[in-house]
């Protein structure tokens, strides 16, 4: 007699890699709330432009130590020879405009905060500040973009950002837990229950 499974249920796209499930677990739709980790979101969403989500999240941690930990500060900085020494790197996506983005990002990621007072005050405006819940049965059901990611991007644009098309914009929207796309039967559904956004650090 075959025993039942004993792993949980989640959602359709994950595969079987430890790194993968445990993001999936772990991070994906948890509401984000600090300011370093909005912008290393920005710049792994945009890296993974034409690719996939799986493939960038292997190279996380190379980016983590090359791009001193997504301090936007620091990339601000960067210059042409920072860009050609990133070029070189096979642990991230090599990709001049990708990387030549992250920069312009960089500073105007700083341009936000200084507005808004942190980055985290300005993007969670766009679904005033409490997390969309998708409600989704299928995986099908899952839009690649919507109205609301439609307006982030074209503010972003506005606001000097690259790689911010509404597409990236909405995966972005997913990871950072702006809006929970767990599927109903999934485990992890719900996932804005598991943090109190009152105690995240900006």
């Amino acid at each position: 007699m075959t025993q039942p499974s004993t792993q949980p249920i989640r959602c359709r796209w994950v595969n079987e890699d430890p790194l993968y499930i445990r993001y999936h677990d772990e991070e994906w739709g948890v509401p984000v709330h600090d300011d370093r980790k909005w912008f290393e979101l920005l710049t792994l969403e945009g890296a993974q432009a034409g690719l996939s989500w799986y493939t960038v999240l292997k190279k996380r941690d190379r980016y983590r130590e090359v791009m001193d930990g997504f301090d936007p500060a620091w990339v601000a900085e960067y210059d042409a020879g920072k860009i050609e020494t990133l070029m070189q790197d096979a642990g991230i996506i090599r990709n001049r405009m990708k990387l030549e983005s992250t920069v312009k990002n960089a500073k105007a990621f700083l341009r936000v905060q200084k507005e808004f007072g942190s980055f985290d005050a300005y993007i969670w405006t766009f679904v005033s500040g409490k997390p969309v819940i998708g409600h989704r049965v299928r995986h099908e059901d899952v839009p690649a973009k919507t109205e609301i990611s439609d307006r982030l991007s074209k503010d972003l644009k506005k606001r000097g950002f690259g790689f911010v098309g509404s597409t990236i914009c909405y995966a972005l929207m997913q990871a950072s837990g702006m809006v929970d796309d767990h599927l109903t039967d999934c485990f992890r559904s719900d996932c804005e229950a598991s943090v109190n956004p009152s105690t995240s650090e900006n």
